[in-house]
């Protein structure tokens, strides 16, 4: 399975966070998946990437030429796409992905989460993504779709939406069963 992962590429993040990185990236390429990430340096970009490679794994990155202009494409990919956009680069990611897993980040990431669930919602893919709401991070954005629902901007039960988790185990619990299917 290629297993797209959106994530904060700042280095100055809590080590915790970081770590979340590391054990993600073991366990994909432990597992025989793919990684697909945006093929950048820094933070759990970096951290994922490495993790996956360090043991054998495969690693898919989808970087765009301005990422490479500024001296941040990363040295780990097995396979590389260069795009000339973001907005590529979130097509391209989407395309190649089997699935999608969001940790922790910041607009970026949020940007690549919503771009994700957007197109799904119109029917342009039918592929999981699952958001890890370690330690509550997402917890603001997933009271926001409740309230969303609420005031029936969302339908009571949406075609398509995200799975929210709240540890790597049970994320992993679900990519192994998704696997399986």
């Amino acid at each position: 399975m290629r297993i797209a992962v959106y994530c904060s590429a700042k280095d100055s993040i809590p080590e915790e966070y970081l770590q979340l990185g590391d054990e993600l990236g073991r366990w994909i390429a432990a597992n025989g998946h793919t990684l697909v990430y945006g093929g950048a340096t820094g933070g759990l970009m970096t951290r994922t990437s490495n993790a996956a490679r360090a043991i054998g794994g495969e690693v898919t990155g989808v970087v765009p030429q301005r990422i490479i202009s500024a001296g941040r494409l990363a040295d780990n990919c097995t396979i590389l796409h260069i795009v000339s956009s973001m907005a590529e680069r979130k097509q391209t990611m989407r395309d190649v992905a089997d699935c999608f897993v969001c940790l922790p980040g910041s607009y970026g990431t949020l940007d690549e989460m919503y771009d994700v669930i957007a197109s799904g919602t119109v029917g342009e893919h039918h592929k999981p993504i699952y958001i890890l709401n370690y330690k509550g991070f997402y917890e603001g954005i997933r009271r926001q779709a409740e309230q969303m629902r609420e005031l029936q901007f969302l339908p009571q039960q949406e075609a398509y939406s995200p799975v929210y988790v709240n540890t790597l185990d049970e994320l992993y619990n679900i990519l192994s069963e998704d696997k399986n299917k």
